[in-house]
């Protein structure tokens, strides 16, 4: 089996912070909260990872520079999620098989859910494989849109749904595996034609989708694992459910 690569997606400078540290850098149960997202990676099973920094990218490379197996790419204009896989193009050229994508400000990420999300692309061998859960209060995520058969359609984001879109409880978690050749070519079809003028990741499954590809929502995480943490309320929550897992 081939070694999956893993890109975690840390350049953000989390404006609503009220710091000047990198946001994958403030601290939760005290650390900075992508160390729990790298080691969710390495009990997983991942040990090949690229940490993408933009804000700040020098104290992010001082405060990471153990980890073995853990490199940097720059990503110097914060063009969107997109754009942030896009700057990794070397290291996607290098590389054939599983590539999982997740973000460094998930600190509740889980090991037996990116075990969950391999398992599933080794065994069936998608073009992609988005980690999903059902969420209570579903405002401000990511839909997951299935057809009548309960299969993949699209990810419908929040402020583009309809009112029949925003009662879906199915969240996108902002995890994915692709297959290395079938990311490259999304990454390719990427436009930036949106309110935000930026390229973005969660356009890649149904750009697949559209063609045909073999496209796959898998409801294994958990609904803690949504806790991405964007100012200090969601810092305290993350907090609370991290104390209450023995963190």
């Amino acid at each position: 089996m081939k070694e999956t690569l893993a890109i975690v997606l840390a350049a953000g400078k989390g404006t609503r912070m009220e710091s000047d540290l990198p946001k994958v850098l403030v601290e939760i149960c005290g650390r900075p909260m992508i160390e729990f997202v790298l080691d969710a990676l390495v009990e997983g099973g991942v040990h090949k990872v690229v940490v993408v920094v933009g804000y700040r990218a020098d104290l992010v490379r001082q405060t990471l520079k153990g980890r073995l197996g853990v490199e940097f790419v720059d990503q110097t204009e914060q063009l969107g999620t997109g754009h942030a896989v896009q700057v990794c193009r070397q290291q996607l050229a290098e590389h054939e098989g599983a590539v999982l994508i997740v973000t460094g400000d998930s600190p509740l990420l889980q090991p037996s859910s990116v075990n969950s999300l391999l398992e599933l692309f080794h065994q069936k061998r998608p073009a992609c494989v988005l980690g999903s859960c059902h969420q209570e209060d579903p405002r401000g995520f990511g839909r997951v849109v299935r057809d009548s058969e309960g299969d993949f359609v699209t990810i419908v984001e929040d402020k583009d749904a309809s009112p029949e879109e925003r009662q879906i409880s199915e969240i996108n978690m902002s995890t994915y595996v692709f297959d290395c050749r079938e990311l490259q070519h999304a990454l390719g079809q990427l436009t930036n034609a949106n309110q935000q003028g930026e390229y973005y990741i969660t356009d890649c499954p149904g750009i697949l989708k559209t063609e045909g590809k073999d496209v796959r929502a898998l409801d294994v995480l958990q609904p803690c694992e949504a806790l991405s943490i964007n100012d200090f309320h969601q810092l305290r929550v993350a907090e609370e459910e991290m104390r209450k897992m023995g963190y």
